[in-house]
């Protein structure tokens, strides 16, 4: 599935920029090389910004990569859920409350970035297994409509998103 194919109408306006922020290309390819990505650009972060905030009660680099794999493993779900035809509304989540007791800052940047990696894999597994009219099928998440194929997109774009405030607010 080329990433260009996706509508508006597949993901909450709230997603458009996360979406934006994404190149076109084919989605499984995508998901692979922004993890790669991801990865390398995060080791190359001296290492006593790892623990950083760079306002009060904002974020370290450690409780974002944290953030990244919890939303991703929900957006995963909620892929798999729809994929699966399951027509149950999704609820949403505050990542607020998740990160308040993800632990992220006490782990080392290894395990995060090991355990990144591994549920990226996952992913790319998961989303390997649907076909086209899979990746079409449309459900609800956060009380709007989304497809399977925009929850993949969306991960993407939401660690392009992330990077990009590491490289604007912590750098």
């Amino acid at each position: 599935m080329k990433i260009s194919q996706l509508t508006d109408s597949e993901f909450a306006p709230f997603y458009t920029s996360y979406v934006g922020q994404i190149s076109d290309g084919d989605l499984l390819e995508e998901l692979e090389i922004s993890v790669h990505d991801l990865i390398r650009f995060v080791q190359n972060i001296p290492m006593d910004k790892y623990d950083y905030r760079y306002a009060e009660g904002k974020w370290t680099i450690k409780d974002i990569l944290q953030h990244l794999m919890d939303s991703e493993r929900i957006f995963a779900y909620r892929a798999l859920r729809i994929a699966r035809n399951d027509r149950t509304p999704l609820p949403g989540f505050d990542e607020n409350d998740y990160a308040a007791i993800a632990g992220g800052s006490e782990r080392t940047i290894r395990d995060l970035l090991t355990e990144l990696a591994l549920v990226r894999q996952s992913t790319i597994h998961l989303f390997k297994t649907f076909n086209e009219e899979a990746l079409l099928r449309m459900g609800t998440a956060s009380g709007f409509p989304v497809s399977v194929r925009a929850l993949g997109v969306i991960i993407i774009g939401h660690q392009k998103h992330h990077q990009k405030v590491f490289e604007e607010r912590y750098l």
